[in-house]
């Protein structure tokens, strides 16, 4: 993608190498916990880089392949995102659950800053074409540009020379969608978040865009979605094969989930007990959801809601178990088959080649203890 360029990816390496020696002074600020250990809109303040994910991604970027960010419910998706690209490196088109290809098209158009109308001319299948006027600096309306011929129904240009005109295009035609970006030297990211909400239907004729947006431009996507299968897209589209990456974001090791816990520690000015943290991490299935909420949780019990003034060891009487099943109950409720449940309970260990039971509903329900069949064989 043009723009995106090796100083950049050396410039974030360095940025966090350099966390480690900005320790000693986020004590004196004041941090509210949910902003360390809570689940919220920005980026956590004790978010901590993997080189098997950060590193990949980073990596990725430079490619000019489309990327894939796959992986279950709140394991990390959006936050890596933000961490590796800045504000002004993309656009993002949250997707919804009952849009067409034309739709989505449409939606991305908008977002990479056009004026989208209902056209009264339609396509050969039917649809209604849409009119595109571009928003220029300051807001102002910038009728999309045009040089030499353009395959464009409406548009106004001659040979060797420029003028601007509105632009009316199928939505569903992926040729006209990659030309109108063109038209105005869009070259920008596009982040479609929670791909998964998509029909499936949608999902596989947009894997079918992709190609075409791969061979015949410059665009690159990336997508964000919550499944489990490495190459969702190209069991939709074959062709797919190369031209998309896929990076796993729950790979949480516990070497992984202990630097999470480490790293939010000197922004409350507190440590958590040993015991309280190792236990954490060895019952919390690999998901840093549920270490982020665990600590949450404990904290506000111990009457910590932000930075102390006075460092304190804190969760030295806290019942792991205890915290872990609140957290698991919690989110029940937003899952109503077996396999849902698991994917909160034990995303990583689910997905691996071992032979354990996925959790369920019952299970969950009556949780005490974590049954020796979860446990990740020695």
């Amino acid at each position: 993608m043009a723009g995106w360029t090796f100083d950049r990816f050396f410039s974030l390496l360095r940025t966090t190498t350099q966390s480690d020696e900005l320790e000693d002074d986020v004590s004196e600020k004041i941090n509210q916990v949910d902003d360390v250990f809570g689940v919220n809109r920005d980026l956590p303040l004790n978010y901590v880089f993997r080189a098997d994910v950060d590193g990949k991604l980073l990596d990725c970027l430079s490619r000019n392949q489309h990327i894939v960010i796959y992986g279950s419910s709140k394991q990390g998706k959006t936050s890596l995102r933000k961490s590796c690209l800045q504000d002004d490196d993309y656009i993002v088109v949250s997707c919804q659950n009952r849009w067409t290809l034309t739709q989505l098209n449409s939606a991305i158009l908008k977002r990479a800053g056009f004026k989208v109308e209902l056209s009264e001319s339609k396509t050969t299948t039917g649809e209604h074409k849409i009119i595109l006027e571009f928003e220029g600096e300051g807001g102002l309306p910038f009728l999309a540009k045009a040089k030499g011929k353009t395959g464009f129904e409406g548009a106004q240009s001659t040979e060797g020379s420029i003028e601007y005109a509105a632009l009316e295009i199928d939505p569903a035609d992926t040729n006209d969608v990659i030309a109108a970006l063109e038209s105005v030297n869009f070259k920008k990211f596009i982040v479609l978040e929670d791909f998964h909400y998509l029909p499936e239907e949608t999902q596989r004729d947009f894997s079918f865009s992709l190609k075409a947006f791969h061979e015949d431009s410059k665009f690159t996507f990336i997508i964000v979605g919550v499944w489990r299968e490495e190459n969702r897209l190209i069991a939709f589209n074959g062709d797919l094969t190369d031209r998309v990456i896929s990076v796993d974001v729950d790979r949480w090791s516990p070497e992984h989930l202990r630097e999470v816990i480490k790293a939010g520690e000197p922004l409350l000015n507190v440590t958590f007990d040993d015991a309280f943290r190792e236990q954490l991490i060895e019952r919390a299935f690999e998901s840093v959801h549920i270490v982020q909420e665990a600590c949450r949780k404990t904290l506000r019990t111990e009457n910590v809601f932000h930075t102390q003034d006075q460092h304190k060891i804190v969760a030295a009487r806290a019942n792991v178990q205890n915290v872990v099943a609140d957290v698991v109950a919690e989110h029940q409720g937003r899952y109503s088959g077996d396999a849902e449940v698991g994917d909160i309970c034990s995303a990583f260990l689910s997905r691996r080649k071992t032979r354990i039971r996925t959790p369920s509903s019952s299970d969950i329900k009556n949780y005490q203890v974590v049954p020796p069949e979860w446990k990740r064989p020695e």
